[in-house]
């Protein structure tokens, strides 16, 4: 448990060191390319802008989830990370409509290269967004955290556009140094590429989070095998008649169904129930809570089998 804390803590300090990174990158990129007259990097510079409002309803997210549960929400709050990661994959896709819009409007002006400056902004990008992938990335799997995920794939998206900017931005210095006008259209196509990855990364994001906030169950037979191993191995389950395993994002909440001996005392159902419980919650991590009713088992009937699973 103290372990866990301190993932926690390292996570919710990330989401401010993420804020904090996203406002000196963009107020970097927007003033440089404005002053570089570079096209790409101001795109650039606006999906930073986005990235900022996204980190800080990653930082709500993440103090409401942890929050335990209470009377109006007993399954927790960890749902509260996955309207933090659609806020961010929304403001993305506007940020990538913008950037879109921008870039093809650059086509119908009299081309020009930007100054080295925005190539060098775009380079320094490039190392501070993939040092913060990295890192993001390797706590958030840790914590099973969907926002922080959401921020990695984020910062991820932001090394590929910063990197497209970059390439834009060279052969548009080229082409003016070279005399070929065509490639000093670069940098506006390099806004195009931006807005294209920038778009299918937060369909992504959104597409992930929908689907847990409709209560998404682990599918996997696998995934779920392991579950019931252990409910089996619990003395007393004679079978399992239901399981789900439903996904809230840094946890899991389980419903199971299983079955005990019928002539057994009340009590001793409850034991059992409490067994299992008990041991899914000390196996695996991601459990919070178990929600676990109990049937009479009737050999006459056909319960579970105990090695798929499947209810007949």
């Amino acid at each position: 448990m103290h372990v866990t804390n301190q993932l926690e803590r390292r996570g919710s300090l990330l989401s401010y060191v993420n804020a904090v990174l996203n406002v000196v990158l963009a107020l970097a990129k927007g003033v440089i390319g404005v002053m570089a007259h570079s096209e790409a990097l101001i795109a650039d510079a606006v999906h930073s802008a986005s990235d900022l409002i996204g980190s800080v309803a990653v930082i709500v997210g993440l103090r409401i989830a942890r929050k335990p549960p209470d009377e109006d929400h007993p399954y927790g709050h960890g749902k509260a990370e996955l309207i933090a990661s659609i806020c961010v994959s929304a403001l993305l896709i506007a940020a990538s409509i913008e950037v879109f819009y921008s870039s093809i409007a650059s086509f119908f002006r009299s081309p020009h290269a930007p100054e080295w400056a925005a190539g060098f902004m775009a380079a320094i990008a490039v190392v501070v967004k993939e040092a913060l992938y990295r890192y993001n990335l390797r706590l958030g799997k840790r914590l099973q955290s969907k926002s922080l995920l959401a921020q990695a794939s984020d910062h991820r998206a932001d090394v590929y556009s910063s990197l497209a900017a970059l390439v834009g931005i060279v052969l548009a210095i080229v082409g003016r140094r070279l005399g070929i006008p065509w490639l000093m259209y670069t940098d506006a196509a390099a806004g195009i590429i931006v807005a294209a990855l920038v778009l299918k990364m937060a369909v992504e994001i959104a597409k992930d989070a929908l689907e847990i906030l409709m209560d998404r169950v682990v599918l996997s037979e696998e995934a779920l095998q392991l579950y019931r191993r252990e409910v089996l191995a619990v003395p007393g389950v004679r079978a399992i008649d239901e399981l789900r395993v439903r996904d809230h994002g840094q946890y899991v909440i389980v419903d199971i169904e299983i079955a005990v001996d019928a002539d057994i005392s009340v009590l001793a159902g409850h034991d059992i129930a409490a067994a299992v419980r008990d041991r899914l919650r000390e196996k695996f991590d991601r459990v919070q809570d178990v929600f676990v009713h109990v049937n009479p088992y009737d050999p006459g009937e056909r319960h579970h089998v105990r090695e798929r699973g499947h209810k007949r």
